[in-house]
């Protein structure tokens, strides 16, 4: 069965109408072009729909039943017509985000707050967990955008690389804060809180400091950058943590914070990337949050370079 569109809507406005005459000019037509759309719809269809008479079609039963599936029909296409116009202007649809934990607290959901204000049709799921399941995640296809530390190279996946610098967050009133940068000699058996055993930013952080000859005193291990933070207000360390968690840490305390945020040198590294399915093209939504998440992550590594070396 072939019916189109135009069939359909040539059959409605015959019925609307009760004329060929008034369906041909709502639909800007000519009348043996309204007559030969209802008569190959009814080829289609296997039944009349009218009884010709000399100047007009009078209908059939049947037509009045096949009016309403008709009526349906166009309704649809026009509902589904406005929904991809909505997907098209980023208006509609949905964005599954899967997010290791350092960027789950803040960084993610104030982007998902600003990209989606506007669209109150666009759903999104953000799930927090390891790097692993991250990359196991978006490489199956079940998350459309993935932020975890670097993987090694995955034919599954599109990777967005960016090196990161640790940056080293004290007290305002600390005597460290006076210094442009921090060195490992400046934090020489000072207590610390890092990241836990085995997390690769904790290796890094170990051989700087070796390298420099200061002693490492790790009195802290967490999971996240978040509380050491308040360990650190508390005056019980100083927290070596990555740039996103501290970029948070100042957009909340924009007019009194305790904390202040200096780089380290030598550069401590922490490399992140941004995951896409490699075999699944994006959806508009997704492509256009990470541009967003892109001149994030940018701007954060860009500002504490500028500001501290």
């Amino acid at each position: 069965m072939n019916i189109s569109i135009k069939q359909l809507q040539a059959f409605r406005e015959v019925l609307r109408t009760g004329s060929v005459t008034e369906a041909a000019k709502q639909l800007n037509r000519t009348q043996p072009a309204i007559s030969a759309l209802i008569g190959n719809l009814e080829k289609e269809l296997g039944i009349e729909l009218f009884e010709r008479q000399p100047g007009k079609l009078i209908r059939k039963p049947e037509a009045k039943y096949f009016f309403k599936e008709t009526e349906a029909i166009l309704e649809h296409l026009v509902q589904f017509a406005r929904t991809m116009k909505e997907v098209g202007n980023l208006q509609e649809g949905r964005l599954r985000i899967a997010c290791m934990s350092s960027s789950a607290l803040l960084v993610i959901p104030r982007l998902v707050s600003g990209f989606v204000q506007d669209k109150p049709k666009v759903k999104v799921s953000i799930m927090v967990r390891s790097s692993a399941v991250i990359e196991e995640w978006v490489a199956s296809q079940q998350y459309d955008i993935g932020l975890s530390e670097t993987p090694a190279l995955n034919s599954a996946l599109i990777m967005k690389t960016f090196d990161l610098h640790c940056i080293c967050a004290m007290r305002h009133d600390d005597p460290l804060a006076q210094k442009d940068f921090i060195r490992p000699e400046d934090l020489d058996n000072k207590p610390l809180a890092t990241p836990n055993e085995g997390h690769p930013s904790l290796i890094a952080m170990r051989e700087v400091f070796r390298s420099a000859g200061a002693r490492f005193n790790s009195r802290f291990e967490l999971r996240n950058f978040q509380p050491g933070l308040r360990l650190v207000e508390d005056g019980l360390c100083y927290c070596i943590c990555d740039p996103m968690t501290a970029s948070s840490y100042i957009e909340d305390h924009r007019t009194e914070s305790p904390l202040v945020f200096k780089s380290l040198f030598p550069v401590i590294p922490l490399t992140v990337s941004i995951l896409q399915p490699a075999h699944r093209p994006p959806s508009l939504l997704a492509a256009a949050f990470v541009k967003i998440l892109e001149e994030k992550l940018k701007t954060m590594n860009e500002t504490f370079k500028l500001e501290n070396l």
